[in-house]
């Protein structure tokens, strides 16, 4: 693979984990709101796997 693709590669990579965390935040949010603990408790969860 050139230099290039793979940097590519790895940009869109970082944006999809940056665009993942984004959402995943917004679901702990909602979760709060709701009052949700149960599913606070599973995303955080989520997150601290996709740290």
């Amino acid at each position: 693979m050139n230099k290039l693709t793979l940097e590519s590669v790895k940009q869109a990579a970082a944006i999809h984990r940056a665009n993942l965390q984004k959402r995943l935040e917004h679901r702990i949010e909602m979760a709060r709101q709701k009052g949700d603990e149960n599913l606070v408790r599973i995303l955080e969860a989520e997150a601290q796997y996709l740290k």
